[in-house]
């Protein structure tokens, strides 16, 4: 395989963190060698050849600025984020969360992507690290079976890797509007979401029905891990009669406005396209063969005849020990001009890849420009994660989110938890504003040809 010229960045993968550190390298005039290997290998997950390509979920989860996620994506909105701009050119209702029309999701970032001169598009498979050049790895849980062993090789270990799962998609015209209702939690966000109401007696026959369905078999050699912040719901109901209701079946801040009561249990469905035509059951990843899926989700209260766009489905995701390989700029230990980005290494959320592969991208950049990459404060949610995976003690290491918790603690007593996390936003914002200032300042600020005038 041949070398990239040390001039131009190799990134390896087209979903989110690869798209958004090829975005900034190219928005800085770095050339950028940018490899899909989509169409040519299809994944067991994705169903089109488009860049970024939403899989799992059209949500990038809460907007709020008192939610840690909200406060991460208004971090990369400020840094410049295309998958932060896209998100919002392609937003569906969908109460405080940030959730997008998947197709024009997809095609804001190709067409932003394809505007940039200094970036190339290789559809082809990148079947190994390139031995020499700046590269940026950011190939997702579902790399290949060539890169996987040549990570594999390169760390000195065996990947790390966990079940994922995805949720269902109903078509909007199968659904049973005289049973169903709109509303969202609260009342916050106005009626963005359909909600199936259910008594005692409708939950205990789903429940029942959702233990005794078939699941697909995992392969014999792998033992069954999930991510507990994305647990298939027939795992959580093995766990308990009520898990599902503290979960994502919880009725709490709704009420069915024909009996002014609120349910024993909901099922909230949430919109997946700009035309309103599907819509995601939300939390609803499992991993139960199609033909049971559909006889169960049948008897959801509303959705007796519904059609499915889209069964829910398993996949294997892979990440490598971030602790032991990784530097808070998302380099390898052993090798500066190695970055890893992404899901792989070893974040976990669709905005938390996009984050990774932002800070990639810059420090990328910075190695082009001969100058010291930089990590934006720990005080910062994307400081806080990019401390996380290099510094993490735990010798079970699993992905993370972005939550308050990797924050370090203010230093003054706050009353009160709400008090005290919009301390800790405000405290983020006015440190993440220093750090751009400081890359505005020097050679990394964001626009096409700044870094080539930098070095002039």
């Amino acid at each position: 395989m041949a070398s990239a010229s040390p001039s131009t960045v190799a990134v390896i993968g087209g979903g989110l963190a690869g798209t958004e550190a090829a975005y900034q390298l190219g928005c800085r005039g770095v050339r950028v060698d940018l490899y899909e290997m989509r169409p040519r290998t299809p994944t067991a997950a994705h169903r089109t050849d488009h860049l970024a390509e939403l899989v799992c979920s059209n949500s990038l989860r809460s907007d709020r600025l008192d939610n840690a996620h909200g406060l991460l994506k208004e971090e990369m909105r400020r840094l410049g984020s295309l998958v932060i701009e896209a998100a919002l050119a392609s937003r569906v209702p969908a109460g405080s969360a940030l959730a997008v029309d998947r197709d024009r999701f997809a095609a804001h970032i190709g067409h932003r992507l394809a505007s940039l001169p200094s970036v190339t598009l290789h559809r082809e498979e990148m079947p190994a690290i390139p031995p020499s050049g700046i590269a940026i790895v950011a190939s997702g849980p579902l790399t290949s079976e060539a890169l996987s062993r040549s990570i594999a090789e390169f760390t000195g270990r065996a990947h790390l890797y966990f079940y994922d799962a995805i949720s269902p998609v109903v078509e909007a015209d199968t659904i049973d509007e005289e049973k169903v209702f709109r509303a969202s939690r609260y009342g916050k966000g106005g009626d963005d979401y359909v909600n199936c109401p259910m008594n005692e007696e409708d939950y205990r026959r789903f429940y029942e029905a959702l233990l005794a369905a078939a699941p697909v078999e995992l392969n014999p050699i792998d033992k069954a891990l999930y991510f507990e912040g994305c647990l298939p719901i027939e795992v959580m109901a093995r766990r308990g009669y009520d898990t599902l209701r503290f979960g994502p079946m919880k009725p709490v801040g709704l009420i069915d406005p024909r009996t002014g009561q609120k349910p024993y249990a909901v099922v909230q469905l949430r919109q997946d396209d700009l035309a309103a035509s599907l819509w995601n059951v939300v939390g609803f990843q499992n991993q139960l063969k199609w033909s049971e899926q559909k006889h169960v989700l049948r008897l959801i209260p509303g959705l007796e005849h519904a059609e499915f766009s889209r069964f829910g489905m398993i996949h294997r995701n892979t990440y490598i020990h971030a602790p032991s390989i990784l530097r808070p700029t998302f380099q390898t230990r052993t090798r500066e001009d190695l970055f890893f980005a992404g899901q792989i290494s070893g974040v976990e959320g669709y905005t938390e890849s996009a984050a990774s592969g932002l800070l990639a991208g810059i420090n990328a950049a910075a190695l082009v420009a001969g100058a010291s990459p930089v990590v934006p404060p720990r005080t910062t949610a994307l400081g806080s994660l990019a401390y996380y995976i290099s510094h993490s003690p735990e010798p079970n290491y699993q992905p993370t989110n972005a939550a308050f918790g990797l924050l370090p603690p203010l230093d003054r007593h706050v009353r009160g938890k709400r008090e005290r996390n919009q301390a800790l936003v405000e405290r983020a914002l006015l440190h993440l504003d220093v750090f751009r200032s400081e890359l505005d300042a020097g050679s990394l600020a964001l626009g096409p040809g700044r870094l080539a005038r930098a070095r002039g």
